[in-house]
């Protein structure tokens, strides 16, 4: 699959979750930024890799209709039914049936790369071209990489194997607890991508052991922000750049922008205005907001310090390198203006007092324990049975905001003013929603 066409997909899904199929062709087209051609065929793409990768718990009653599809089975089922699309990444049908060739062979024998094209040639299909040496070599390589298979001897010509060994030394009992703990870690922990396909990759080989699923299934998760999984998709590229000091170059569409993406031009006599602009900037540092389930790119370019979030980035790769002594002074100038950020603000800081209210005994002190667990570097400065005040320093009020607001009327900002201003008119705006009718 290439690299644009994952971009497009990526934020075709997104969209389609965010507005449940209430947009028409023409609509969705135009909110992407592509063409209805284009749509169409980005949608019969789509319910090929949905019909391939479907599963018992993710199938649908009608798979014709994507956006019904992925609208009903949402709420349905408990796995991520955007997982799909990260099965089949970057993998061309040619390439997903010659991987799928070379590990049949290699299931239960040792096998050198050039009796696994004679292999490979034997079993292609008619209408697909036959691997030449260069291929399955690459193939093999990529194979190696992610840990599918690995080489049995030290001299040429090496002999490949799968690296199965795991599942084939440990027990049903074994098996089922190491099924569990990668449930578990997966539903609960980010990054999360690489779990859920581990979790199904042991899902399978169970189901191949067990004739029940209920057997094998100890919990059951409700997943909320299907954004998150389709952020991963940047995530270790730029994990990858930072490792290696490098620049990267993509494409940004901010929230507030009317698309969300736009198609590369193949033609410069038919090339338009989109809203994406072009960046390029060294990533510092990737930051996960757990409250609103969003990934951000924290970086440096000539303008200084950038924070990007990364449903807005396309058609990422890779730039140029930059010396360690430059990497470390740009992250020690990000590390000192992120001392007293909630999140990843850089603004001024100030100084936010609250009194929070605690419950009447006999009720345990929840509001307490809440702000002693979530509160980060703050401090109870004052205390008696009915209330205590919390202070903290941090950069600007409003990321601070939202989680003062979710106390509700246990909370009561005292400073900054304008934070109490703030806080007056938003609640005095809610209470305006439920006067009498």
């Amino acid at each position: 699959m290439a690299k644009e066409s994952f971009d497009k997909e990526i934020q075709f899904l997104r969209m389609l979750m965010l507005t449940s199929g209430a947009y028409n062709r023409i609509q969705f087209a135009e909110r992407l930024g592509i063409s209805v051609h284009t749509f169409d065929k980005t949608t019969r793409r789509l319910k090929e890799i949905a019909a391939a990768s479907a599963s018992p718990s993710t199938s649908t009653k009608d798979p014709q209709d994507l956006p019904l599809a992925v609208r009903y089975n949402y709420y349905e089922t408990t796995d991520p039914i955007l997982l799909f699309l990260f099965r089949t990444k970057s993998l061309k049908e040619s390439e997903s049936m010659r991987i799928t060739l070379i590990l049949e062979a290699l299931n239960g024998q040792e096998m050198t790369a050039m009796e696994l094209i004679d292999a490979c040639s034997s079993k292609m299909q008619e209408d697909m071209p036959l691997p030449d040496e260069k291929t399955i070599r690459s193939d093999l390589k990529y194979l190696e990489s992610v840990g599918v298979i690995h080489k049995k001897n030290a001299s040429r010509p090496y002999q490949y194997q799968l690296q199965n060994e795991l599942l084939r030394s440990l027990s049903d009992d074994e098996l089922i607890d190491l099924y569990d703990f990668v449930d578990v870690m997966s539903n609960t922990q980010v990054p999360s991508v690489q779990g859920y396909l581990l979790r199904d990759s042991l899902k399978k080989h169970l189901m191949r052991l067990f004739d029940e699923a209920s057997s094998i299934e100890a919990f059951l998760y409700k997943y909320h922000y299907h954004s998150r999984i389709l952020d991963e998709a940047h995530l270790y590229t730029l994990l990858e750049a930072i490792r290696h000091r490098r620049r990267v170059r993509f494409r940004y569409f901010t929230p507030k922008a009317e698309k969300t993406y736009s198609a590369q031009s193949t033609n410069p006599r038919f090339e338009r205005e989109d809203e994406g602009k072009w960046h390029k900037a060294l990533p510092l540092k990737i930051v996960y907001d757990h409250q609103y389930g969003r990934w951000y790119m924290l970086s440096s370019d000539r303008e200084g310090i950038r924070k990007f979030r990364m449903e807005g980035m396309t058609h990422l790769e890779e730039a140029e390198s930059i010396p360690e002594a430059d990497f470390q002074l740009k992250t020690a100038a990000l590390e000192e203006k992120l001392q007293t950020s909630w999140l990843i603000d850089t603004g001024q800081p100030v100084k936010v007092r609250v009194r929070f209210f605690s419950p009447e005994p006999p009720e345990p002190d929840f509001i307490k324990q809440r702000v002693l667990l979530q509160g980060q570097w703050g401090e109870i400065v004052e205390e008696d049975e009915q209330s205590f005040i919390y202070e903290i320093t941090v950069n600007g009020i409003t990321e601070i905001k939202p989680w003062l607001r979710s106390f509700g009327s246990s909370c009561e900002v005292l400073a900054p003013r304008h934070l109490r201003r703030e806080m007056i008119e938003e609640w005095k705006e809610i209470q305006a929603y439920y006067e009498s009718i």
